[in-house]
């Protein structure tokens, strides 16, 4: 057992040839933590490419973020499920996978995903698999629930084998996180926290700039309403037909953090900072509906931000990369997407097709390796994903870099489940997804965000029962069809999503809009 907690603020001492823990934040902590990190590489090298090689994967859908955001999202706490893609992980007969998760997901949502392992019966899976919760619905991130909860902390080492080597998989990585693997006393597949900052929107602009990426006219590192102000004077001088300028908080996600400032009306001859000023208050438009302009100016100097042009065009499109640096420092693109933004500001994330359009997709790649490439020299480890805003021009595509998101987000576990379903990889060089068949190209069309009203009320349960009856489910022998997510939100906010998987785009719209009628017909 873990011998003598005191609380979680204390020291712990050690049991089961385990070393005392020390004091969260410390640097005694920082220093375990690295040391446990040195494990990873050898265990990459060696355990991962060997599918019969005993394993246990921990993983915590912890979305560690600023607590009044995540509440303002709604069922937060079901974003937990998004990862539940990586259960695919039990297609290897000796590996474990410990989750956890705040609330108990339903066994009917469990059922479901352990139905597409290729090869693995439920029976043999379920053996190998460990769901743990916290009880608690509160909209704290996970993480700090879990350490809040040194019982549950020890359940989770309990449950991982002697003779296996552990690792966690996380959403994203912070010094809660890092806290947890410390009293785990595994490592992290995933970025150390120290580099969490790297991420920022004021840090993202000066890694494009240093990779030597086109970014929108603006400024970074601002602190206060007044930074504001005198940036939005500084863009409107340098372009006095520009329409709009986005305000983004350093460590807002999803576009929850954004707001869009409109100068239209605005006349070239007032003195500019105080018509700003003036103005501001009532023209600033924040992305989450909830959030109101006194709370946006406390979050952004708590947490500083950037100003930028807000970038027009008559065809516009918002595509991203996703890239990956392993534990032996070799760093690839393994997606690219094009996002669908909506939302009065057009800054919120409704869902993405893959692989981005071919017109650009390619060059995308090369642009993402770019920021892989300086990321991986300053030590960043594992998955991220870097945002653009592209507009066709005479000349042709031009990209602007808009940000990097040192975490997993709304397009990886789309991908990783195709990945699992089909064994293929994506080819960067020439922007198409190929199967382990070899000659079979997929595409797919993904939301986090199918939503209606009329969807409250339907549960688990019956998602599944709608789904089977009107065929609405993956096959494993034509690789096409419907995976769902987000399961356990559709009864309460009537919020689902959905990956379609066909063999042309068009074949996976086809999908999401059976989907959409066979749902409105039931409801």
């Amino acid at each position: 057992m873990f011998a003598q907690t005191n609380d979680i603020k204390g020291v712990t001492s050690g049991g089961n040839g385990f070393p005392r823990i020390p004091e969260p934040g410390s640097v005694a902590e920082v220093l375990m933590f690295k040391k446990l990190q040195e494990r990873f590489p050898p265990q990459f090298q060696n355990i991962f490419p060997d599918k019969l090689a005993p394993r246990t994967v921990v993983i915590i859908p912890s979305l560690t973020m600023d607590q009044e955001i995540l509440s303002k999202v709604s069922g937060i706490n079901h974003y937990e499920e998004r990862l539940l893609c990586m259960l695919m992980l039990l297609r290897m007969p000796r590996t474990n996978v410990i989750y956890v998760t705040s609330e108990t997901i339903d066994p009917v949502i469990i059922d479901y995903y352990l139905h597409m392992l290729p090869g693995i019966t439920g029976y043999h899976a379920l053996r190998r698999l460990t769901l743990l919760s916290c009880h608690d619905s509160s909209s704290k991130p996970l993480t700090k629930k879990i350490l809040e909860r040194p019982r549950l902390i020890q359940r989770i080492r309990d449950f991982i084998p002697p003779d296996h080597e552990a690792h966690m998989s996380c959403f994203n990585v912070t010094s809660l996180e890092r806290s947890l693997a410390v009293r785990l006393q595994i490592p992290i597949y995933g970025c150390d926290p120290d580099l969490y900052e790297l991420g920022s929107k004021s840090n993202s602009r000066k890694i494009f700039k240093e990779s030597g990426l086109l970014v929108p006219p603006g400024f970074e590192d601002l602190k206060s309403e007044d930074d504001i102000i005198k940036a939005l004077v500084e863009l409107k001088k340098q372009d006095p037909l520009l329409r709009k300028a986005v305000i983004k908080i350093n460590d807002g996600f999803s576009g929850d953090g954004n707001a869009v400032f409109s100068f239209s009306d605005m006349d070239n001859k007032v003195y500019a900072a105080k018509w700003i000023k003036e103005q501001l208050p009532q023209r600033l438009k924040m992305v989450s509906a909830d959030l109101n302009y006194d709370t946006f100016m406390f979050k952004f100097t708590q947490m500083g931000g950037i100003v930028e042009a807000f970038i027009d065009g008559t065809r516009k499109v918002s595509p991203s990369v996703q890239c990956r640096v392993t534990p032996s420092g070799e760093y690839d693109v393994i997606s690219t997407h094009d996002q669908e933004l909506g939302g009065e500001s057009g800054q919120v994330y409704i869902g993405a097709q893959f692989p981005a359009s071919k017109e650009y997709a390619v060059e995308l790649g090369v642009l993402g390796k770019k920021v892989a490439a300086s990321l991986a020299k300053k030590g960043v480890l594992g998955r991220f994903a870097i945002d653009f805003i592209s507009v066709m021009e005479k000349e042709g595509w031009k990209h602007y870099a808009i940000e990097i998101n040192l975490r997993k987000g709304g397009t990886t576990h789309p991908y990783m489940m195709l990945q699992f379903l089909t064994d293929g990889q994506y080819n960067p060089e020439e922007g198409i997804y190929y199967t382990s068949k070899g000659h079979l190209i997929r595409y797919y069309f993904c939301s986090d965000n199918l939503k209606s009203e009329k969807y409250i009320g339907i549960t688990p349960h019956d998602l599944i029962d709608i789904a089977m009856v009107n065929d609405l489910h993956y096959d494993g022998t034509s690789q096409e069809g419907v995976m769902f997510h987000l399961i356990g939100a559709l009864s309460q906010f009537g919020k689902l999503g959905v990956v379609c998987i066909g063999s042309t785009p068009q074949r996976a719209r086809e999908f999401y809009a059976q989907i959409v009628t066979v749902l409105e017909k039931e409801c």
